[in-house]
């Protein structure tokens, strides 16, 4: 029942079309593009061109002939309408843990009487790693990272705080904060903020310049669909810029970088905010992925999102083994990202049991299944197959086989 109404939505869903810009292997419902997307076909033929002829012919000509050299700027701006930024303030380049160091140092420095960076004690690590690096770089009188639940975030903010860090959608849960409302709270409070929208980017809008906010960061190879390890973005409200200097001064990141003076002097606005040399090869293929939200609003991509998400539920709770599973992410669709995330104790053998089923989907410790709805190729077919899936997996105790419980590098 559940998979013929799927079909019938699918019939009269107006992105439906964009799925055939995808490469979809066959007998596979990938939900992971909250993690990995998708191959867009437009980045093969991107890629041959710039292997082939700008790589292979032109050589290092590529650099001024075909704008190698302004990639991190012309893919910014590709970005900036996906997060809601205006021209001048978004840069492609490195990883998000790279540019989180960066703006962090930053806002620091913006802040130079307070020392706390506040994070939730949720949140995605990495970004938390990240500043406890920076708190041990600079010690303790000038950095402390301070860790709170997620209902203490607001609390929390009291005058020592310089900088709030929180990712806009929970990676655990698919939770998603009101950036706004925090981003004011924060202002209140004397506090810069930085969003890693790594998890929002790319399946739904996402407001920097209408929610004031100083800093982000976010991925390329999520919802984006950039490929494997695709570059990282930042971005530094005009208002901040020019202000103080990031702490990664690389050549690229100079004032005049081919006249190779001996003392640094940063570009002016967000271009100082580049380090070393662009991956050329990964740009190309980020910028190619980018191409299709051209044809789409992010505000269609959000309805449908909500739409995916709240009928996996659906379908989901009419499952047999529903009771047995905890559903961490928000019924709320205000509060809901783009993926669904379960609890089990068996959570990794079932993952790994609805991967050997052709249901793509991954899993976090110690508990956690996540199912990723990517608006622009996934269906409502995908979400009801893949509950009856599951569903067959647990009647039939699959993910009891000795073999889904071998755990590999990378879960």
């Amino acid at each position: 029942m559940n998979v013929s109404k799927a079909q019938e939505r699918d019939k009269y869903d107006s992105l439906a079309p964009l799925r055939d810009h995808f490469c979809l292997p066959d007998n596979t419902i990938y939900l992971d593009g909250n993690s990995l997307g998708v191959l867009p076909k437009a980045v093969l033929d991107r890629l041959q061109t710039t292997v082939a002829t700008e790589w292979g012919t032109d050589l290092i000509s590529s650099w001024n002939t075909h704008g190698w050299i302004d990639l991190p700027q012309s893919v910014g701006e590709k970005i900036a309408p996906i997060v809601g930024a205006a021209p001048g303030q978004v840069l492609c380049c490195d990883s998000i843990s790279i540019n989180v160091f960066k703006l962090l140092a930053t806002g620091l420095a913006l802040r130079p009487k307070r020392t706390t960076i506040l994070v939730e004690a949720q949140d995605f690590p990495t970004d938390r790693y990240i500043a406890e690096g920076l708190a041990q770089l600079l010690g303790p009188n000038r950095c402390v990272v301070k860790a709170v639940a997620v209902d203490q975030l607001e609390q929390a903010l009291d005058r020592d705080v310089a900088v709030l860090l929180l990712s806009e959608v929970n990676y655990r849960t698919g939770y998603r904060h009101d950036m706004a409302a925090l981003t004011r709270s924060a202002h209140a409070a004397g506090a810069l903020t930085c969003w890693d929208v790594a998890h929002s980017a790319g399946a739904m809008p996402v407001a920097f310049d209408q929610a004031d906010v100083d800093f982000g960061v976010g991925c390329g190879y999520k919802f984006l669909n950039g490929g494997p390890g695709a570059p990282a973005f930042l971005y530094v409200a005009k208002r901040l810029q020019n202000q103080v200097s990031q702490p990664l001064s690389g050549w690229l990141g100079h004032r005049q970088p081919f006249d190779f003076t001996p003392s640094y002097q940063p570009a002016e606005g967000v271009l100082r905010y580049q380090a070393g040399t662009p991956s050329v090869i990964a740009m190309r293929a980020l910028e190619a992925a980018l191409d299709i939200f051209d044809k789409v609003s992010l505000a269609a991509l959000r309805e449908k999102s909500l739409a995916l998400t709240r009928f996996f539920l659906e379908c989901l709770a009419s499952q047999a083994c529903f009771e047995s599973f905890g559903v961490l992410t928000p019924s709320d669709p205000e509060c809901r990202g783009s993926h669904i995330a379960i609890t089990h104790e068996q959570g990794f053998a079932i993952a790994q049991a609805l991967i050997a089923a052709g249901v793509i989907v991954d899993f976090r410790a110690p508990n956690i299944i996540r199912f990723g709805f990517a608006p622009l190729y996934n269906t409502f077919e995908d979400a009801a197959r893949s509950a009856a899936i599951l569903g067959a997996i647990m009647a039939e105790k699959r993910y009891l086989e000795p073999g889904f419980q071998q755990r590999q590098k990378v879960t």
